[in-house]
């Protein structure tokens, strides 16, 4: 059995990482990523009484009076930030129930790679066997890690401007920025380092450029 290094415990922020098998494309749509939001969403809330899975399947109507009650039970991970990418995922969570990341991370990881599986007639493991966490240990720690993993995408040039980052669905950005909302994404933390959501978006904006070389001296040293 494989030991984790970083013990995971109730109260505690960590930054929560995970890839696919092979560094294999897990995300190929919009459906796909927005499945994938709907799964996180739902196994954020502490012991849902039916799978995901079943969950789908109910009416429209039965679906919406489910979620209702879901919600208005307790949460077993708080999330801070979060991005999905096409071959990867990033959380920045806080463990609010024992055992809450570890449950949440496997649930959500297996929920997903099956329908995945499904989907594009494959089987076996899709994501990598077990998540990195990284305990956030100072609040400096905590703002910079909350503007590592928005900026993945621009980073990565999936996007090509901070701008383009704004409207981007599927990471807690445009939460922070007022342009969606979210029953799951608790922006308050963060929020209370700066003056304003100006503030917070110029802190992001001035690492682009930083960030952008960091990634290619990555790839350089591992050719």
């Amino acid at each position: 059995m494989t030991i984790r290094k970083t013990p995971l415990a109730v109260g505690e922020i960590y930054h929560v990482f995970n890839r696919s098998i092979a560094k294999q494309p897990i995300f190929l749509s919009t459906y796909d990523y927005q499945r994938a939001l709907d799964v996180l969403t739902f196994y954020s809330y502490f012991n849902p009484s039916i799978r995901f899975s079943h969950y789908k399947r109910m009416p429209e109507a039965q679906k919406t009076e489910f979620m209702a009650n879901l919600r208005k039970g307790e949460k077993q991970v708080e999330i801070m930030t979060f991005c999905l990418m096409p071959n990867h995922i990033h959380f920045l969570i806080k463990e609010i129930k024992q055992k809450g990341i570890s449950t949440f991370m496997s649930n959500f990881q297996n929920s997903y790679a099956k329908y995945f599986n499904i989907k594009t007639k494959r089987s076996g493991s899709l994501f990598q066997t077990m998540f990195k966490a990284v305990r956030i240990e100072t609040d400096e720690q905590l703002i910079h890690v909350a503007r590592y993993i928005h900026l993945n995408p621009v980073t990565a040039f999936i996007l090509k401007t901070i701008e383009q980052l704004t409207t981007y669905p599927w990471s807690s950005f445009s939460t922070y920025l007022g342009k969606q909302t979210s029953d799951i994404i608790n922006t308050n933390v963060i929020l209370s380092y700066f003056p304003s959501v100006n503030k917070f978006i110029q802190f992001t904006n001035d690492q682009v450029d930083y960030q952008r070389e960091l990634d290619k001296i990555k790839h350089l040293a591992l050719e």
